[in-house]
């Protein structure tokens, strides 16, 4: 579709809606014909990035998983299945040897081959600067067998070769064009093998993709899609009240009767991964850098009040990174907390802070459901046993970066997902490498116990391993953990969505009714 057509389209379908007044954002698009299906989706914030492998983020997973093709995807129950891969077997417990599928072509027309596979990977296995990079060091080598085999040895076996491939940033990227243009280029206009092509973007405002016709796998369900950046929780809930999108994420709590009380509409809720938490900042010469401190605080925070208050329910309190649901969580840290504000004041005190101390917790508002008012509620309960905080509340943009140059004094709010539904993704943050400049945490005990996690081939000794570390962080508290969040999700009765558990949201599993 060129952008005069779109502009026009996009002309007709306002007039249309003024027309129908209120009806879905689908009925309106296409007025009878099967021709036009515009699917419309908003979220809470933008993409902070088009480079597939360098987000982090589910608003740009959301994106990048409709508009790119990686050798393995997830099915609507978390199984792992080839994606661009035809057939694969492992020679040894290092060495596999995948074969792709002759058909599948890049949005500019290219094929698909091994040496896209081999450019692809090997960014991210060596660039250390890429946010997803340490989820790939474990790849060793890719060699290119022929056009369409190629081979991957691992660092040492590696059960989780498959997860890796089906994750965020193992997009493959065509080699040709992105050494052509460069990657800051490539971020303004992004080709990918997936069943949806990029067409524009506006920052702060909205991406637009529409359907790739050449597409490998089944044809597309539709014909474009919109995704919208809407900070406002209630501007959100309006534009789909009023039938200018249909899907929208990160319902809040006060917000689901407003939903649910308007004809075409509904919540739906869905379990996630995501974990709320405060990193702590050990680094030397602050308070955090104590254990005693990061105890009290620990301590001090009623996470049963946060779920039940602000969540309305929405979440479940839990003492580890590692979410229910993931290969290797802990049961005896899930649905669990220490409440305790009388033993956190006497800390404090053993620690040296009887006259009170000074801390400052930086926290995003607007990028998760009530996140402002959950950071307010910390602080309000630190202030109780005499820990006095400095609330810095960012919009989500300012935040992300902030996050990012790891910017931040003693405490940070942050929800974290599994992009990889095993443990091993949410316990690298506990190894030096990872933790080096954000928590500064470092435990030898920890570093080996998931060096060996991660070459273990044997299920149950992994999960055991896991377990461990589990057990260690939620003793010594490099991260403070909150709740494990569910999802709420604003939708139209025009269309089908079931939520996923890895919060991907597939555009051709949404089908209008």
């Amino acid at each position: 579709m060129s952008l005069k057509r779109f502009y026009v389209f996009g002309l007709f379908v306002f007039i249309a809606y003024l027309g129908a007044c209120g009806t879905s954002g689908i009925d309106s698009n296409d007025n009878g014909s099967d021709d036009d299906k515009e699917l419309v989706i908003a979220q809470p914030n933008d993409l902070n990035s088009l480079d597939p492998q360098d987000a982090l983020s589910t608003s740009v997973e959301r994106v990048m998983r409709n508009m790119h093709a990686r050798l393995f995807m997830r099915d609507q129950d978390m199984g792992v299945v080839p994606d661009l891969v035809e057939s694969y077997d492992n020679e040894d417990d290092v060495t596999w040897h995948f074969t792709l599928k002759e058909d599948a072509t890049f949005h500019n027309g290219d094929d698909v081959t091994a040496e896209d596979v081999k450019f692809s990977l090997e960014r991210v296995m060596e660039d250390d600067t890429l946010k997803e990079y340490p989820y790939f060091k474990q790849l060793k080598e890719v060699n290119v067998l022929d056009d369409h085999k190629v081979e991957i040895i691992t660092d040492g076996p590696m059960p989780t070769i498959e997860y890796v491939l089906a994750k965020s940033g193992a997009d493959i990227m065509p080699r040709d064009y992105v050494e052509e243009v460069g990657i800051e280029e490539y971020k303004k206009e992004p080709i990918g093998a997936g069943p949806y092509q990029f067409v524009e973007r506006k920052i702060d405002d909205k991406i637009v993709l529409e359907k790739y016709d050449d597409y490998f796998g089944d044809e597309p369900v539709w014909d474009t899609v919109t995704i919208k950046a809407i900070t406002e929780n209630s501007t959100r809930v309006g534009e789909l009240l009023s039938g200018n999108v249909d899907l929208i994420t990160d319902v809040t709590s006060n917000e689901q009767e407003r939903i649910e009380s308007n004809d075409g509409t509904s919540v739906v809720q869905g379990e996630s991964t995501r974990v709320m938490l405060l990193m702590n900042r050990m680094t030397e010469g602050y308070a955090t850098a104590d254990p005693k401190v990061r105890e009290a605080i620990d301590l001090a925070i009623d996470q049963g009040a946060i779920v039940d208050s602000v969540l309305g329910g929405s979440g479940v309190p839990v003492r580890s990174r590692v979410p229910e649901g993931v290969l290797g969580s802990n049961p005896d840290l899930y649905d669990a907390y220490v409440y305790d504000p009388e033993k956190a004041k006497e800390l404090l005190k053993e620690a040296g802070y009887e006259d009170g101390l000074d801390i400052t917790l930086t926290s995003p508002k607007g990028q998760y459901p009530h996140d402002g008012q959950v950071a307010e509620l910390i602080a309000s309960m630190l202030k109780e046993v005499g820990i006095n905080v400095e609330l810095d509340l960012m919009e989500p943009g300012t935040f992300t970066e902030k996050y990012t140059n790891n910017e931040n004094e003693e405490l940070i709010m942050i929800g974290l997902a599994d992009g990889l539904m095993d443990a091993s993704y949410s316990l690298v943050h506990y190894t030096i490498d990872r933790a080096k400049g954000q928590t500064d945490y470092h435990n030898e005990e920890v570093d080996e116990l998931y060096k060996k996690a991660t070459q273990t081939l044997d299920e149950g000794e992994r999960i055991d391993m896991y377990q461990e570390i589990q057990e260690v962080v939620a003793e010594e508290r490099p991260h403070t953990f909150l709740y494990q969040d569910k999802t709420n999700y604003g939708v139209s009765d025009a269309i089908e969505f079931e939520p996923r558990l890895d919060e991907t949201t597939y555009f051709d599993a949404i089908q209008p009714k």
